[in-house]
């Protein structure tokens, strides 16, 4: 489960317990409202914790150029094929 369904079950949560009015007989709706939510709200935590692990900042390796004058092109051109 991705972050959007955990959002998705929050804003289910949410509908359960606060919009509705509906009564079912052996179900208590406000309380799988809630259940809903505290599910995603884990969700939620779980799938940021991940995320945060993955992201992992490698430094950017800089290379130094060396100017030997033993290996300078002598024409001017760099590719050797010049007069």
């Amino acid at each position: 489960m991705g972050l959007g369904g955990c959002i998705i079950l929050i804003a289910v949560g949410a509908i359960l317990t606060f919009a509705t009015d509906w009564d079912m007989q052996g179900v208590n709706l406000d309380l799988v409202g809630i259940i809903f939510m505290i599910v995603g709200l884990i969700g939620v935590a779980t799938f940021s914790s991940i995320a945060k692990r993955r992201r992992v900042v490698v430094p950017q390796q800089t290379t130094q150029v060396v100017d030997d004058p033993h290996h300078r092109n002598t024409t001017g051109y760099s590719d050797g094929y010049g007069a």
